[in-house]
């Protein structure tokens, strides 16, 4: 039997107060192409890396020995979901116990502009390969996503995300690991976009609102 694991977040997570500003983005390396876009860096990346790694830690440990199926969703979660994977190879390599781990990927449009869609498609293998197994995954956009999964009758999901806003559009919805609950900013980069720009920076910033009519489409 495998576990499905779905990346988003969960209960012991770090709570980013709405007052915080974040960093003066002077301090940190940030591509020249983007430095009039941004008013501070959010989340710096070694910060991500090293929630990232205590996340697998605690994946790992509830896991027990099950089979697990990391499911990916594209594409603003391809950048958490492969240092959480590193970070869970390591553990696997250097510890008491080890488990066995297959990968696949789910897509799913979660904004134009700045507006939440719900546009779900399927990359790479049909979901009926997830019958009997238990399934991890990462992504925003959870709630349409999970009751497709469950169709498919996995025999566990579980969702890892690095982020949670607070925000009061909020379906009440909270996944099982969290890495960061944040207020609710538009963020960017470490693979999360603004219509497909800003996945090439490694920390999580603050988008000035300028830049939004800059890059709308």
């Amino acid at each position: 039997m495998a576990l499905f694991l779905l990346l988003e977040l969960f209960p012991f997570h770090l709570q980013i107060r709405d007052e915080e500003s974040g960093y003066n983005k002077n301090l940190f390396c940030i591509p020249k192409h983007y430095e009039e876009d941004l008013e501070r860096v959010f989340i710096p990346h070694g910060l991500i890396l090293d929630r990232t790694e205590r996340l697998a830690r605690d994946i790992m440990q509830d896991m027990g020995s099950h089979h697990i199926v990391a499911l990916c969703v594209l594409k603003g979660g391809y950048k958490f979901f492969a240092d959480l994977l590193d970070h869970i190879k390591a553990l696997n390599q250097n510890g008491d116990k080890s488990v066995p781990i297959t990968v696949d990927f789910v897509r799913i449009k979660s904004y134009c502009n700045d507006s939440p869609t719900e546009k779900i498609s399927i990359v790479g293998e049909e979901l009926s390969t997830l019958n009997g197994k238990d399934v991890i995954e990462t992504g925003r956009t959870m709630k349409a996503l999970l009751s497709k999964l469950k169709d498919n009758k996995p025999k566990m999901v579980k969702v890892v995300s690095l982020l949670v806003k607070r925000t009061h559009q909020s379906s009440g919805y909270r996944p099982d690991y969290i890495g960061f609950e944040i207020p609710d900013k538009f963020v960017v980069g470490y693979a999360l976009d603004y219509n497909e720009y800003f996945r090439d920076l490694n920390h999580i910033c603050i988008l000035k609102e300028k830049a939004k009519e800059k890059y709308r489409i």
